[in-house]
């Protein structure tokens, strides 16, 4: 009798807490971003500056300026660091800009990076990854591996001017995608991953590999040849103030990838797909790998394109420490906040915070699967899906569906809460399905509904029947 009544007590004494734990959620999220903001400094900057005008580059859009980019790179590693200046002007470049540690390519405002369409010029293969597998191929546009304190800054742009071959590879690229899969699942060693010519499979305009101290600010980005920015197995970066109009096949905006101590910020996008997709390895590559995509902040940007933020499907090391917040939209995303894995997956998505975003139309605001593209359903490799925490946000109009949580019934989809939600119009408000835990609090999918009608002779309840 005494533990009927202790256990009655504490009950009664947690519903009575309830109140005051929401807030101290608030607390402990604010106190949990702001100790990772506290790590994020991105690159140090050097003090001496190189003009690449120096090293024979003319900004007549004519002139091949990859040598003097080279010629300064070389230069500035020597120096132990340097600002590489490029003034105003079209700079064409056959082939790709290899980055040293310490160094700072400033584009100053008009100032154009233009590079060639023709794929031989992206030749020797290097380490790389291309949709969740590590290995050999294309060199992205803008390339470093294992360097430390690197930055692009300025209002000039980068032009992948990628329109007429690589943007049209994608039909051809099956062979190479299936290789690369199954290279992957059987574990071959990555210096015998070797694609290229012959397999399609497109390079990322800027790749950073496993870097250290990066920043990339200021600049417009457009016409790539696969998704825009990869950050890839690399911490402490800060993304900020880049314009976006890349409308390109699978031009997605940044693919952060084993990344951890991100900041993304005020960032406008205009893609050709996901505004920001969080990854983190597919498959055999990503449980063996094991480093999660961790401690990313997304704040102040304006979505625009596919999706605006995306979390999976190559998630296979996990994605976990993730805020989303003060964001809104410059035009139409198919859907809000899009989370997605299956059971060829594993890995987790976990602690995802969402507070203060405002959308317009979509087709779901807020889509969580363990399903994704129906794959994988015969397979084990469960992920877990948990510890996502939504609050404040709203939409004008979901075509579709509000919200949408698909777990699996091996691993429910569990402890996820809706906060102040609120959507004007939706085809469907809430659609469940294994689920655990789940909270909802305040929050209007489809409109408000106000007082009650009262009964009236309008109602005409006695000839319904008839």
């Amino acid at each position: 009798m005494k533990l009927h009544k202790r256990l009655k007590l504490a009950i009664t004494l947690l519903i009575a807490m309830l109140p005051y734990m929401a807030c101290a959620n608030d607390s402990i999220r604010i106190a949990k971003r702001d100790s990772i903001l506290s790590e994020i400094t991105g690159a140090q900057m050097p003090q001496k500056s190189l003009k690449i005008l120096s090293f024979g580059a003319k900004g007549d859009g004519k002139k091949d300026c990859k040598p003097a980019f080279d010629k300064a790179m070389k230069r500035a590693s020597q120096m132990g660091g340097a600002r590489i200046i490029v003034p105003s002007g079209e700079y064409l470049l056959n082939g790709p800009i290899h980055f040293v540690s310490n160094v700072c390519l400033e584009l100053q405002e008009g100032a154009t990076l233009k590079f060639s369409p023709d794929p031989h010029y992206y030749l020797p293969v290097v380490k790389t990854s291309w949709e969740g597998t590590f290995l050999q191929n294309y060199s992205p546009f803008i390339y470093g591996y294992q360097l430390k304190n690197i930055s692009i800054t300025g209002k000039g742009t980068i032009d992948g001017n990628a329109g007429t071959t690589f943007a049209t590879w994608k039909s051809q690229q099956k062979k190479g995608q299936q290789l690369s899969r199954d290279m992957n699942h059987k574990e071959v060693p990555i210096e015998e991953r070797n694609f290229g010519e012959g397999f399609y499979l497109r390079p990322q305009l800027i790749q950073f590999f496993d870097c250290k101290n990066i920043t990339i600010e200021g600049v417009f980005i457009t016409n790539a040849p696969f998704w825009c920015i990869h950050l890839l197995k690399s911490e402490n970066i800060i993304c900020r103030n880049i314009r976006y109009d890349a409308k390109l096949v699978n031009n997605d905006g940044i693919d952060p990838e084993y990344t951890r101590n991100l900041l993304i910020e005020n960032i406008e996008f205009n893609n050709g797909d996901d505004n920001i997709a969080i990854k983190c390895g597919r498959d055999n590559d990503g449980w063996s790998t094991n480093r999660p995509s961790e401690n990313i902040i997304i704040r102040n940007c304006k979505f625009k394109g596919l999706h605006g933020v995306v979390l999976g499907s190559e998630m296979s090391s996990g994605v976990q420490n993730i805020f989303i917040e003060n964001c809104t939209y410059g035009g139409y995303c198919k859907r809000g906040i899009y989370m997605k894995t299956n059971p060829d997956r594993g890995g987790f998505l976990r602690n995802i915070y969402v507070n203060n975003c405002q959308f317009g139309e979509v087709e779901d605001l807020f889509y969580v699967t363990s399903m994704y593209a129906g794959e994988g359903m015969d397979n084990n490799h469960y992920s877990e899906v948990c510890n996502i925490y939504v609050k404040d946000i709203s939409c004008k109009k979901a075509s579709a569906a509000a919200i949408v949580l698909q777990g699996t019934l091996a691993k429910p989809i569990h402890h996820v809460t809706f906060e102040n939600v609120n959507v004007d119009k939706a085809g469907i408000g809430l659609s469940f399905s294994n689920t655990e835990t789940i909270s909802i609090k305040n929050c209007n999918l489809g409109g408000y509904v106000g007082i009650p009608s009262t009964a009236s002779q309008k109602d005409n309840l006695f000839n319904k029947d008839k």
